[in-house]
Parts: C-alpha cells; structure tokens; sequence
C-alpha cells in the first residue's frame, strides 16, 4: 500500500496529489500502527523532497538540505501530528536566495492546512542553539535528512551527538529536572481519567527522553516491553487523532469509547488499563533509567578522588549485609554472592522486605534475576514468607517503589495471582485518585501508620491490601472481594480465624463510614446492625483503622474531620454493645437550653429564629482547634414546606449541608395551650468564601416560607449556570427503602448526581408525600450525593412497605 501511494504522489507533487494520497492512507483500515505511521512518513518525504528539489531548481540554492526532527524524524507520524523541519544550508547561498527556498518549502504545508515547526539554520547556528536551548538539542538527536545534501546533514548529526556525548554530565541532570517539572504539572499517565498521551509522567515525551539518555552512552533504558509500550501509546494516539480530526494527546472521557473501538478494544475500560499498563512500563523504565544516570554522575565525579586517596587503584563497592542473602552496594539491593534463589523460595520477599525497611531501591538486575530464578513458594505459605510480606508492607512509603519493581517483572501477580483481575485496573469514580491496585498498595502505606492502635497489625495490613481485591468481578465488590480474600489469606499461611477476620474485615471495608454518614447513629437498631456484622471488639479496632486507611488512600474528598468524628461516634456506641451494654429505645430528647430559647421566641414572632455556631475539636499538632463544621440552629412554628425552604435557602447561599436532623417540641401559649415548634439542627460548610451572615439567612427564610422567595426559581436559574462536563452524562438517581433499617422510623436513601438544591428538592418531593421528615444525613463524594432520610406518616408510625416503595417510587421520578 505504501509503495501505491508514494507512485502515486510521483505523478503529482502538488498538495493535491499529496492530500488525496494521504486521505486514501489514512483511511486504509487494513493499515495501522507502526506501518502507517512509517507509511505516512515516507509519503511526506517524497512530497517535501519534491517541493524541496523544485524549489532549489529555481532559488538556484546549492549546499543545503531539508531535515525531520522530533517524531517525524524517527518517522512516526501520527494522522494530527506537525511536522517539525529545519532548512539546514551551509550559508554560500545569500540570504535573499534562502528565504525565497524557504517560503516555497513552507507555504503548500501550510496551504494544506497542516501543523509546521520550522526554522532555518546552518551547521554551526544549529549546534549553537542546541547548546543554548534543551529541547532544540533534543530534536535535533533525532535529526534525518528527507531531501537535498546527505552530507551536510550526516555531518551536523555527528557533530551534535558528540556534543550531547561530551556534555551528558551538565545535559542529563538539566533534562531529568524538566521531566519533573512536566510530570508535576500534568501527573502520572497510569492513574489519570483524561490522560495526556505525550506530556503526562509514563507517556511519549519521557520514552523520548529515554532514547536521549541511551544516546549519551551514560546508561541505557530497560528495553523489555518499552517498545510495546510506545507503540500501544502511539497507536492510541493515533486513533484519537482520528476519531476527533484534531491534533490532540488528551485521551477525554467523552472520546474514550470511540477509541477504544477504533482499536478493536472491548470498551473504554479495556482502553485504559491497556493505556495505564504502557505509561507504568514507561514509568518504571524511567525511574531506574535514572536512578543508574545519578549513579554513574555521582560515580564519575568521585571517581578522581578516590583513585588519588588509593594510589591510583579502583575502589570496590561497600557490601552491607541487610537479611540472609541480601546486601546493600552502591545504594541499591542486591542479592549476597552466597544466595541461591533457586534453593529459597522466601529470598523474594525477604528481599523485598529488607529493601523497603531500608528505604533503599532494589537493583533491576536483581528482581529480573528472581523473576527468573527463584523457585515458587509452597501453599500455604511458611511463617517467614507470611512475616516479609507483613514487614514489606508496614514499610510505609518505601513500599511503594518497592512493590512496583515487583509488579513490573511479574512477581506479584506470581506470589498473589487474584492481583492480575486489580492490575492496572481503572476507576471511574473521580474521587478515587488511583487505580485499583495502586490504591490497594497506597491503603497498606496507610495502614503502616495505624498498626500502634490495634492488637492485631498483620490483619490489618493484608485487609488493606485485599479490601477491593472483589473489583473486577460481577456483583457487589465487597461480597466477592470477601472470597477471594478468604482464599488469598488461607494461601499465605493464616490459620483459620485470621482467614475468617480477614474475610470480614473485607466484606464490611464500607460498613462504618457508610453508616456513619448515611444512618441515624441514635437509632439502637442502626447500631445493633453494625455489632451484629463485626462481631467482636478486636475485629471493630482493625475495621476502624481499615475505614481511616482506606478513605485516606482514596483521595481528599473521601476523608475529613467530620468524617472521622461521625465513624468516632459509631464506633464507640458499637464497642459499647460489644461489650455487653444492649443500646435502650431512645425517648425523646429534652431540647438543649439554646435550642428551647430558640423555640420560646419562635413561638412568641411567630417567625423563624436562627443562630450559627462554628463547631472545633480538640487542638492539632500545630496546637490549633481544628474546625469540624457550622452549626446552623433554626427554630420554626410547625407548618408545611419547612424542610425544602430551610435547604433551599442553604443553597442559595452556597451553604453545603453535611447533616441535618428534625424533630418537633411542644409548647404552651399564652392563652394556655399547645402548640408545635420545629426545631432543625443542621452542621453545614461554606462551599467558598467567607459564611453569610445569620440576619440574611433569616430574612431569605422568612421570604420563603411566605412564598415572596421563588426557591425553586432561583435554583432552576443556578442549575441551568452548574458546570457539567460536555460529554458526561450522570446516570440516573435511584432511590430505594432500607429494608430493616429502624424500628422507629422509614429509612429512605437518595443516591444521585450532587447538584445545588439537591435536598431542598428532596424535600419538597416528600412534603408532597404527605409524610414527616424525621431526620436526614447527606453525604457527598465528588459529583456523586448519598443522602438518607428517616421519614414517618403524620402520626409519627413506621409506613407500610406499600407506602414505603410508593414515596421511594415518587422521589425518584421527582429527581429526574
């Protein structure tokens, strides 16, 4: 197909000709990958070479040549990609003559509409810029001459390889702190959502940087799977480029089902974990390229000293025993000259163990050579090989580096084979940061930091690691992940009550922060549910430290103060009926004494009173208290569409509701009867800025209950102004009843995308339910909102599940 098109643009070197060869290539599906990109390549430089030559002819230029750099002089061009060229002449020609080469060059690239990097330099400019600008040098080690004086261009690469050679001791480090620099401002390829194909850490611009660091001839990149790598990377995006018709690297998530079925891929997850899998092969390879860069640098300036202190005799390397068979030498681990790997199925992860305790890398060489070598371990695992693997990964940070050079040969999925179903494995969710197996490995480091508060830090440790191992597999994670850790902990030597707690600990991983959040924590049947799960008191320590552990390793938005006081709370009722104290049905509460001066001035007005209380907790390490929330007191005489006014006024005001719970008190007139005062309790946040004052919220309230505030309005008019991702679309919401959630009351949980006036519409769907709020608990993850209300009929009795299923059914359509 090439050599067709390339005759065909023989026949006709005009962007014509060129463009319809190049429509016809691109459209080819029987071609793609490596041949296209080549394919494209060769067709590009028979029309340039074509232009070139025709507008030598008329210039009547001699001396120069027409040169690919970048990625169209390693001859991968990608459908979108520009072309980068440099007129290199050898400066006999006047400048007159090579503006107007210039100009004939690049004028039909840009009349076709096609991106172009260009400039004009001789031999020695060229090299000058090289040594005064990084990136130039770069392009430059990449150098291929497309048309004209052969010689001219052999003669530069030369010159500017030899100077990349000579100054690789100042150029390496100036080019590993650029890759830094871009990997802290685009992240890691491996865990993003929308990744950047090229500037993203683990992606094309740092396989590049590779093939500049092997071209000084310092050291070389681990070459196993990279090629494979930059191809799968490439390949994808070229089927961005194609399937957009833009010159994008942003893999968005609007995009990622059409290229993933360009690929032939499954779906857009397929798409990813393939993507991720390439970036973390580039990663690794990054990271020990560079780690033998710093060694070599650090080496080569020593070097001088050393042979001057030692009369002139080349030092060995200290070798520093750090557990049987491993030692450390020149700043890595390696194996002891007496280990046999092949004899000692625990040398691995003794290895591993000794190389995390001493935050030290372990050599490439070395995990290759066990990956190779060492014989597998027996099922169940003996008591040392369990030990390493709880000491690997109570190493804390260290861990990490550790198990990913691991990983990258193998070992890991060979010492835990249910790995391979989490490996490289996306999540959707934007509040998790990793993917699955990166968080499983980040809720261990977590963990390490947690061991000094319970009896039990091996359990918690491997429960950390297995607690989304079920991911991956149909069904609720938890109930499969509870499987597959019960035979994951059998395999490497617990006895059967550890497997059993383990088992547990997996299965209820979400137990305590879900219904810490989303439960009324004075409801006796919502903590007798939790005991009932857990157990034991020991078993309640290690799911505690588990819960902490794995929100913290989810991301920022997954754990906070509050969060932490509310898991706090239920777990101290719990250990409470743990211990043999059986929770009583709870009478209703007095009113506090502010909470009934609220409600005497209600009464008197006959209009709403409110108060705002920032909420503290004990002091941090910095010796400040820190903030747990706002208190926001509101004292209402009982009438219709309290609830929906009071979280519609939040909203207009920007105020996030973290919890809120109702309840009605009586009390006398003054003529000596009865009447019912609504008393709110909510603990809300600023979304931004600074609090709205109390007299404002007052006054927006007033307004609404007397129906002079448009609520509704003036929240359709902020929805219609939300930022919603273009593309995106938020599944529906789903409501559904608690079976057995309380004994007192219906337990309603709203699961929905967060939206401003989510609860005020809540509520306005339940007041037309006809049935009573009793209390609601709102919990906000990212884009996505869980709220639980505890609703009665009017007499204050549990509904009928007919009912029940019929104010859930309602909510729902209400929510649409």
């Amino acid at each position: 197909m090439t050599s067709i098109e390339v005759t065909t643009e023989s026949e006709d070197s005009g962007p014509s000709g060129y463009a319809a060869a190049r429509l016809c290539l691109l459209q080819e599906k029987a071609q793609s990958g490596p041949p296209r990109r080549a394919a494209l390549a060769a067709l590009t430089d028979t029309w340039l070479t074509g232009l070139f030559t025709t507008a030598a002819e008329a210039t009547g230029v001699r001396g120069a040549a027409l040169v690919a750099v970048g990625g169209y002089g390693r001859g991968e061009l990608s459908p979108r990609s520009d072309l980068d060229l440099l007129l290199l002449h050898d400066g006999s020609a006047d400048a007159g003559a090579i503006a107007s080469l210039a100009d004939r060059i690049w004028y039909p690239v840009w009349d076709l509409g096609l991106a172009l990097d260009h400039s004009v330099r001789t031999p020695g400019e060229a090299r000058k810029t090289a040594g005064e600008d990084l990136k130039v040098q770069l392009g430059l080690l990449d150098a291929r001459s497309v048309a004209g004086d052969r010689g001219l261009v052999a003669a530069m690469r030369t010159t500017i390889f030899a100077d990349w050679r000579n100054l690789a001791p100042k150029r390496l480090p100036a080019l590993d702190e650029l890759c830094r620099e871009r990997a802290e401002r685009q992240g890691e390829l491996q865990f993003l959502l929308e990744p950047d194909l090229k500037e993203a850490r683990g992606g094309l611009r740092d396989a590049t940087a590779l093939r500049a660091v092997a071209a000084s001839w310092i050291a070389d990149a681990p070459r196993e799977g990279l090629a494979e790598a930059r191809r799968t990377l490439l390949d994808t995006r070229d089927a961005l480029h194609l399937t957009t018709g833009r010159a994008t690297d942003r893999l968005a998530l609007q995009e990622q089902d059409q290229v993933s079925a360009a690929l032939g891929l499954l779906d857009a997850d397929a798409l990813l974990r393939q993507v991720y899998e390439a970036a973390r092969t580039v990663s690794y390879a990054t990271d020990v390229t560079w780690r033998e860069v710093n060694r070599v640098l650090r080496a080569r300036s020593a070097r001088p000293r050393l042979r001057a202190m030692l009369g002139g005799k080349a030092a060995a390397p200290d070798r520093t025993p750090l557990a049987d068979g491993v030692v450390e030498a020149d700043g890595e681990v390696v194996l002891a000259r007496t280990a046999r790997p092949e004899r000692d199925p625990v040398l691995v992860l003794r290895a591993a163990a000794a190389a995390a305790q001493s935050e030290l890398p372990i050599s490439r060489h070395v995990v290759r050579h066990l990956a190779t070598a060492a014989r597998p371990l027996p099922v169940p695992w003996p008591a040392e090989a369990r030990e390493e693997l709880v000491t690997l990964l109570g190493a804390g940070e260290a861990t990490i580096p550790v198990w990913e050079a691991l990983e990258a040969e193998g070992l890991i999925t060979r010492l835990l084979p249910d790995w391979e179903r989490v490996h490289c494995r996306p999540q959707r969710n934007p509040v998790h940061t990793w993917t699955v197996d990166r968080h499983l490995v980040e809720a261990a480091v977590r963990a390490s930091s947690l061991t000094r508060r319970v009896g039990r830090p091996d359990l918690l440790l491997v429960a950390a690691l297995l607690h989304d191992i079920g991911k991956g597999w149909p069904g609720d994670h938890s109930v499969a992940g509870e499987v597959i850790a019960r035979d994951v902990a059998a395999r490497i030597g617990f006895d059967q009550h550890d497997v059993g707690v383990i088992a547990t600990l997996v299965r209820h991983h979400l137990l305590l922060i879900e219904t810490a959040t989303r439960r009324d924590l004075d409801d006796p049947a919502t903590v007798r549910s939790v005991a009932t799960a857990v157990g034991t008191a020991s078993t309640l320590e290690l799911l505690h430290a588990l819960t902490e552990a794995d929100a913290l390793a989810t991301g920022p938005a997954a754990w906070s103060t509050w969060r932490a006081s509310l898991v706090t709370d239920l777990v101290t009722r719990v250990a409470a009926v743990l211990a043999g104290q059986a929770p009583d049905e709870p009478e209703p509460a007095a009113p506090s004494a502010e909470q009934e001066r609220l409600a005497v001035e209600a009464l008197r007005t006959g209009e709403p009173v409110l108060t705002l209380h920032a909420q503290t907790e004990a002091p941090d390490e910095d010796g400040e208290p820190e903030p747990v929330g706002v208190e926001l007191q509101i004292a209402v005489p009982d009438r219709p569409g309290v609830l929906p006014a009071a979280a519609g006024v939040l909203a207009l005001h920007r105020l996030t509701v973290r919890a809120a719970d109702l309840r009605a008190v009586e009390l006398p007139t003054e003529i000596g009867e009865c009447a019912d005062v609504l008393l709110l309790s909510w603990r809300v946040a600023a979304e931004y800025g600074s609090l709205p004052q109390a007299g404002r919220l007052r006054a927006d309230l007033v307004r609404a209950l007397d129906g002079s505030l448009d609520i509704q309005a003036r929240l359709a008019e902020r929805e219609a102004a939300y930022p919603r991702r273009r593309g995106v679309k938020a599944p529906p919401p789903r409501v559904t009843v608690a079976p057995a959630g309380s004994r007192l009351a219906t337990v309603i949980e709203v699961r929905a995308q967060d939206a401003p006036g989510l609860l005020h519409r809540i509520g306005r769907a339940l007041e037309q339910s006809a049935v009573r709020v009793r209390s609601a608990h709102v919990s906000t993850l990212g884009a996505n909102a869980v709220d639980t209300v505890y609703v009665t009929r009017e007499d204050g009795s549990v509904l009928p599940d007919a009912d029940a299923a019929a104010v859930a059914k309602a909510l729902e359509e209400a929510l649409r």
